[in-house]
């Protein structure tokens, strides 16, 4: 059966059957997305038939679970290993799925009782959380290592040595996280969307709120087109065209999110150590292969590769006057310049406090035998990239703060000059809610 507004147009029920369908298309779609990057990536060549259970640690990691490495060579040999990695393409997939799912059932709304949206959000999370539990039970696999011919190759023949290395996933704070993930996904789906229905105790904040939350959303989106643009250009220009497409498929969001983070000035940390590596640009790779922690800002950048990475700082400050223009036409006509500037500042910095938690890395794994190898030269490697997050959300306070008044005056003048047009976009802008 449907129910129906009050001006009469039905509205679909959404019950278990809509429930299953929005998180069943968010795993085949992750799923997919995962497969083809890391078929790309040559993970279909591991040993023991461990494809199926990479693909579902790589979608656990997505939404923030964790995935530990183990290993186990005897009594005369040592291993270790950790990995923190979130593969940001398969994550944006999962979430525009489940968001477009959420809110299908509630589309020809405009006010929704927060026990309807509880109880619609329950059935998702209920499903999700199953098969979130089944994902981490199958994310687990050994593997056996080879020594190879020399010194270690030796011991470990001589010892019958045969080191084992494995991955699984924590399985209750795997599920825990990713519970967390899809309440901040359905979280920022309300926030952003158009014809989301609120209720009514929150509408009043919807012409704060929403024009922000939608301006950084799409900031977000169209850092990921430009890069999709510039990879694109790369493969075809430059070769190596399916590892460029295991980065698109995989972590194409880690690296334009890192770097509009770095456009604006922002310092991270990082080292990469043995046969581990960065994806593309390969600077990000060559700048921080050095013996100790070394830092990646513009100024490491372009005393590395010349004066051309500046243009970063250009194309990051017209993302963000932009996206801070759209925030401004986007509400109504009533707000000031300075509460644009504040909303700005604060909706870019919570932004980038989400690209540093969820844009880090850090991976290491290493085997010895008998004290040789110190965690095995070609055995051993090590990839850290980790964020200053103080001196980065006061950048991107400070960011907002700018562009946001600048984006009101700019917004200002086109309501000015374009009389009907821009009454009419003021008019939409306050209908957010709807």
């Amino acid at each position: 059966m449907s129910s129906r507004t009050s001006s009469g147009r039905p509205v679909a029920r959404h019950g278990w059957a809509q429930a299953l369908v929005t998180v069943l298309g968010a795993l085949i779609a992750m799923g997919v997305v995962a497969v083809l990057g890391l078929w790309a990536a040559g993970a279909t060549e591991l040993p023991g038939g461990a494809f199926p259970q990479v693909v579902a640690a790589t979608v656990v990691t997505a939404v923030g679970g964790r995935v530990e490495l183990s290993g186990d060579a005897g009594g005369l040999a040592g291993t270790e290993g950790g990995l923190t990695v979130i593969p940001l393409s398969v994550t944006l997939v999962g979430a525009l799925v489940i968001g477009r799912g959420f809110l299908r059932p509630l589309r020809h709304r405009a006010v929704a009782g927060a026990p309807e949206l509880a109880g619609w959000a329950a059935r998702i999370a209920a499903l999700w959380l199953l098969a979130l539990l089944a994902l981490a039970l199958a994310a687990r696999h050994t593997f056996e290592i080879s020594l190879g011919d020399g010194p270690l190759g030796d011991l470990g023949d001589l010892f019958g040595l045969a080191p084992v290395v494995g991955f699984s996933a924590d399985v209750p704070v795997s599920v825990l996280i990713g519970l967390v993930w899809l309440a901040g996904v359905l979280v920022v789906t309300l926030m952003v969307s158009r014809g989301a229905p609120l209720p009514a105790g929150l509408l009043r904040f919807q012409t704060s709120v929403r024009p922000a939350a939608r301006a950084m959303v799409r900031l977000l989106l169209a850092c990921v087109v430009i890069g999709l643009l510039v990879a694109l250009f790369v493969a075809a220009t430059r070769g190596h065209a399916v590892e460029t497409f295991a980065v698109i498929l995989l972590g194409l969001p880690n690296v334009v999110w890192l770097a509009l983070t770095v456009g604006f000035g922002a310092t991270w940390d990082g080292r990469v150590e043995g046969p581990f590596g960065l994806p593309m640009p390969r600077v990000l790779d060559e700048v921080l292969r050095t013996p100790d922690v070394s830092t990646l800002n513009l100024g490491t950048l372009v005393e590395h590769d010349g004066r051309k990475w500046w243009w970063l700082l250009v194309v990051v400050a017209v993302l963000l006057l932009a996206a801070a223009f759209v925030a401004a036409a986007l509400s109504p006509p009533r707000i000031r310049a300075w509460q644009h500037a504040v909303h700005m500042a604060v909706a870019l910095a919570l932004t980038v406090l989400m690209i540093c938690l969820m844009a880090r890395i850090s991976a290491r794994i290493g085997l010895s035998v008998l004290g040789i190898g110190d965690l095995g030269e070609g055995f051993s490697g090590q990839v850290l990239l980790r964020p200053r997050p103080w001196s980065t959300l006061g950048l991107a306070l400070l960011w907002g703060l700018v562009t946001g008044f600048a984006g009101a005056l700019l917004a200002r003048r086109v309501r000015r000059g374009g009389d009907a047009g821009g009454a009419d976009t003021a008019r939409r802008g306050g209908a957010t809610g709807r």
